[in-house]
């Protein structure tokens, strides 16, 4: 069984995966909620090349002046003062699908929605990109996330599992290598859902629509890489909420500054 060890003269967190940590998270946040604004503009969602108020939406957000829905197929919930019909702080009524609160601009503007979301996705991809190869080049991939040949046991998943819910264990993650149930995470986030965001945005502009064709027929249209798009920012909110959620149970203050200074270097044998 391997055994968790202390390497002094190593950080837990590298400088470059410091700085991408941090700069990651502003650039989700406003790629989030600018995001929200340009799905107000339509707030249906399809599968396919094509999508217009007359075509079937597989999700949508209804609203009107006295109440508001959300649809996931056939199954209608009533989202009124939450999604479509809200009370903005001086109290009128506002029929957007997504509140001012979660979006960038507050007040409904597509263009500087866009202006927001456009720019920072720049800053997103390149970050991204440079953390990839960077984290290669300083093998923080191969020491940090490589999957060892055991951990792939459904067994050590399932234990693993089971420790990532007891609270012990969780208070104890910070002094310890992570485990299969983070490798996975963040193999998942890094690898498959953050380069997804990117391909998925990029298969929506028309501009790629037009001279690369074939990454828009990757994903079967453009309206189907906007779903794609969307459920993917939906995985990575529900990544971020656990995350959270997992820092407050191991000791915020250890966490934090742990990836503002680097904190103690830890390995296994």
């Amino acid at each position: 069984m391997p055994e968790d060890i202390i390497i002094a003269d190593r950080p837990r967190h590298q400088l470059t995966t410091r700085i991408w940590h941090w700069v990651n998270a502003l650039c989700l946040l406003i790629l989030l909620m600018s995001g929200l604004t340009i799905f107000n503009a339509h707030p249906r969602l399809y599968w396919g090349e094509y999508g217009a108020n007359d075509d079937y939406a597989w999700m949508a957000v209804g609203s009107s002046r006295t109440q508001a829905y959300l649809r996931l197929g056939d199954t209608r919930i009533d989202t009124t003062g939450v999604l479509g019909n809200w009370q903005d702080s001086e109290g009128r009524t506002q029929t957007w699908a997504f509140p001012g609160w979660a979006t960038i601009p507050s007040t409904y503007s597509l263009a500087d929605g866009r202006r927001w979301h456009f720019f920072f996705a720049w800053i997103f991809s390149i970050g991204l990109t440079l953390f990839m190869f960077r984290s290669l080049w300083n093998r923080h991939i191969q020491r940090d996330l490589h999957m060892r040949k055991e951990e792939w046991r459904p067994a050590h998943i399932w234990r693993s599992f089971g420790d990532h819910l007891r609270l012990s264990e969780i208070r104890q993650s910070s002094t310890k290598a992570y485990n299969v149930i983070q490798k996975l995470s963040y193999i998942g986030v890094i690898f498959v859902l953050l380069p997804l965001m990117v391909f998925t945005g990029l298969a929506m502009s028309p501009a790629m629509d037009a001279n690369w064709p074939l990454l828009t027929d990757v994903f079967g249209g453009r309206q189907s890489a906007r779903s794609v798009h969307f459920l993917s920012a939906f995985l990575l909110v529900l990544f971020f909420l656990i995350h959270i959620l997992m820092v407050l149970l191991s000791g915020p203050i250890t966490q934090v500054k742990a990836m503002l200074t680097g904190g103690q270097g830890r390995g296994t044998v």
